[in-house]
């Protein structure tokens, strides 16, 4: 059941946390529509898992045939996998990184993408959505190469990808984060690893302050709401070592464990006795 995050009469933003089966095999991942008078977008529309579910999920509240835009964040499977069915399904067109632009289309049949991909270029864009237009804002190396965030200045929702991202069930995900202390041994690991770097996060900070944000909304967990639990989210991820701020060395090393691909555990090299 799609969750408002917010909606007027001409305009509606639905998140779609709970489509993928949690049997711990895939990672928990919303989706989102956006609908702006008779124009509708989706984004980051997912892998395969979610594809049926957030198909039929949408029909309830915008027609696809009508669906103008599938706005990716970046190119990984759990963001656009189910590219090849959306572009069979609906007449709408991939946005996403020029980064990306000519490797989107292995997700798909040949020809299905031909004329249907806007790249968008590294400084981002204003997209135009109904009466009003979505704010593609760079968010490069948070944690892809080419990735964007998208700002909706009619709800004041910043849809982060993987920034904000937090570990938790799908129906978890439903619950906005107010208090984002208690909420940070959540996101901690999952930042600490797939950020690039703290300065990439300070740059980021620098130019998100600008806007004027009711709430962060990732790709995976809950939202962030409200302006205390926001600027407390800004300051933590402005102060936070991550990435190849953490990496030495010791990172690069030749392996001596094994694989063993029947217990899918790690075995550490065999050592001579007395050795």
């Amino acid at each position: 059941m799609a969750l408002e995050l917010y909606r007027d009469k001409n305009h509606a933003c639905l998140m779609f946390t709970d489509l993928i089966e949690e049997d711990g095999q895939a990672v928990q991942a919303n989706q989102f529509l956006i609908v702006d008078d008779d124009t509708g977008a989706i984004i980051d529309p997912g892998g395969n898992l979610a594809f049926n579910e957030l198909f039929m999920g949408m029909t309830k509240h915008f027609p696809p045939h009508k669906l103008s835009y599938l706005i990716a964040s970046h190119a990984d499977p759990d963001i656009i996998a189910s590219l090849d069915r959306w572009m069979t399904s609906t007449k709408a067109d991939l946005v996403i990184s020029r980064v990306w632009e000519r490797f989107a289309p292995h997700f798909t049949k040949v020809g299905k993408t031909e004329n249907r991909v806007i790249g968008v270029p590294d400084g981002g864009g204003h997209l135009p959505l109904g009466r009003h237009e979505l704010v593609l804002l760079p968010a490069h190396f948070m944690h892809s190469e080419g990735n964007f965030h998208f700002y909706d200045p009619v709800s004041r929702i910043l849809f982060t990808g993987d920034l904000g991202v937090s570990m938790m069930s799908g129906a978890e995900a439903r619950v906005p984060v107010t208090d984002l202390k208690a909420h940070i041994p959540r996101m901690e690991g999952f930042h600490r690893r797939y950020m690039v770097s703290n300065k990439i996060l300070r740059l980021w900070v620098r130019m998100a302050r600008q806007l004027d944000i009711a709430m962060l909304v990732p790709q995976h967990g809950a939202p962030i709401m409200g302006k205390g639990a926001i600027n407390d989210f800004f300051e933590w991820i402005e102060n936070l070592m991550c990435g190849i701020d953490l990496f030495d060395d010791r990172a690069y090393q030749i392996p001596t464990a094994h694989i063993d691909p029947v217990t899918r555990q790690m075995r550490p090299a065999l050592r001579a006795v007395n050795g």
